[in-house]
C-alpha cells in the first residue's frame, strides 16, 4: 500500500513538473526583438516613463505566459492584414479562425493589463 502512494506522489510530481517546462518554454519562445517592439509600442502609446518600462515588460511577459508565439504573431497578423483593407482582406474580417486568433490575443492583453497596469 505504501509503494501505491509513493507511486502516485512520483507520478503527480512528474506531471506537474512536465506542465511547468511547458509554460516555461512557450514563455521563452518569445524572441527577444518580438518583446522589444512590444515595450516600444506599448510605451510609445503610454508614456515614456521607468514604471512605463517596467509595466509594459510585465506586459508582454503575461501575453507569453498566455499565448504561444505562434499564436500572438497569426493574431498580429491578422489586425495588420484588417489595418489595410479592401477586397483581399475580407478573409481576415470575416474568417472564424482569423477572429478566434484576435480573440485569444485580446483575452492574454486584457489579462496582462490586469496584472501589470
Amino acid at each position: 500500500m505504501r509503494c501505491v502512494g509513493i507511486t502516485a506522489v512520483i507520478l503527480l510530481a512528474l506531471s506537474q513538473a512536465g506542465s511547468a517546462q511547458d509554460a516555461a518554454e512557450r514563455y521563452n519562445d518569445y524572441p527577444t526583438v518580438a518583446r522589444a517592439d512590444y515595450v516600444f509600442g506599448c510605451m510609445a502609446t503610454n508614456g515614456q516613463t521607468r514604471q512605463m518600462l517596467v509595466q509594459c515588460s510585465c506586459s508582454i511577459d503575461e501575453i507569453a505566459s498566455i499565448l504561444p508565439y505562434e499564436k500572438y504573431t497569426e493574431a498580429e497578423t491578422v489586425l495588420s492584414m484588417r489595418r489595410v483593407g479592401g477586397e483581399r482582406m475580407a478573409v481576415f474580417n470575416n474568417s472564424a479562425a482569423a477572429q478566434n486568433l484576435v480573440v485569444e490575443l485580446r483575452r492574454a492583453q486584457a489579462e496582462a493589463e490586469l496584472v501589470c497596469f
